[in-house]
């Protein structure tokens, strides 16, 4: 199966804006279930330029990244998100820190931009291929905005989320800068590590803010010391 180069660097162009929009509804949004829909629909759109890279190039590891992608990120972590919160009694975080949701869109802007200038200064020069440059820009954009989350949501499972939107960006940038067989094997670890830390916000409480889930997890340390 073959692509136009032409036709593959503009759905590649539509899809980095797609996810960066993403990221800036999970930034926004209060519901938990919208947050784990646009997680994985966000998930879908970096397995599908995987695909569309695999499709211009031929390499396999693009292929495998791609549907480890569709399998954990867009089902797998997806799922264990929703059956957390059936056993929650809250589906909303209304609670932010530090900036509102418009505070956050405007520094999540800021940041887009100072990571393009910075990269215009020398990325430019190591490849003259488009996508190479906006590929890194908008993955470490994306991991930007996440740790942007991180801190300005209070409860642990929005917290959460923006870890996986930082993986996510990661990702993305590895598709286009990294050595890919490498970073297929951290990606696997880092999926577990997740799904790790989901399993230990189910058992002591997703409903939690950061604090109280340290506190509960501190009468469990005792055991480890013994």
């Amino acid at each position: 199966m073959n692509i136009d180069i032409s036709t593959a660097a503009d759905l590649i162009k539509i899809l980095f804006v797609s996810v960066l929009g993403t990221a800036a509804l999970i930034i926004t949004k209060r519901t938990l279930s919208s947050l784990f829909t646009i997680y994985a629909v966000q998930s879908s759109m970096i397995a599908v330029i995987a695909l569309v890279l695999f499709i211009e190039t031929g390499s396999i590891i693009l292929l495998l990244m791609g549907l480890l992608t569709v399998v954990t990120k867009t089902i797998l972590i997806p799922l264990v998100l929703r059956r957390i919160q059936k056993s929650m009694n809250i589906k909303r975080d209304l609670e932010f820190r530090y900036l509102t949701p418009i505070g956050s869109l405007l520094a999540s802007a800021g940041v887009i931009i100072l990571v393009y200038r910075l990269f215009s200064r020398f990325l430019t020069e190591l490849s003259p291929d488009p996508l190479f440059f906006f590929g890194a820009v908008i993955g470490v954009s994306l991991a930007l905005m996440g740790m942007l989350a991180i801190i300005t949501r209070r409860r642990m499972i929005t917290k959460i989320m923006g870890y996986l939107i930082m993986e996510n960006g990661v990702l993305l940038f590895s598709l286009f800068l990294a050595e890919l067989p490498l970073i297929i094997e951290l990606l696997i670890i880092v999926d577990f590590i997740m799904l790790i830390v989901l399993s230990a916000v189910l058992a002591f409480g997703i409903d939690s803010t950061i604090e109280d889930f340290h506190e509960k997890l501190n009468t469990y340390t005792h055991w480890f010391k013994e």
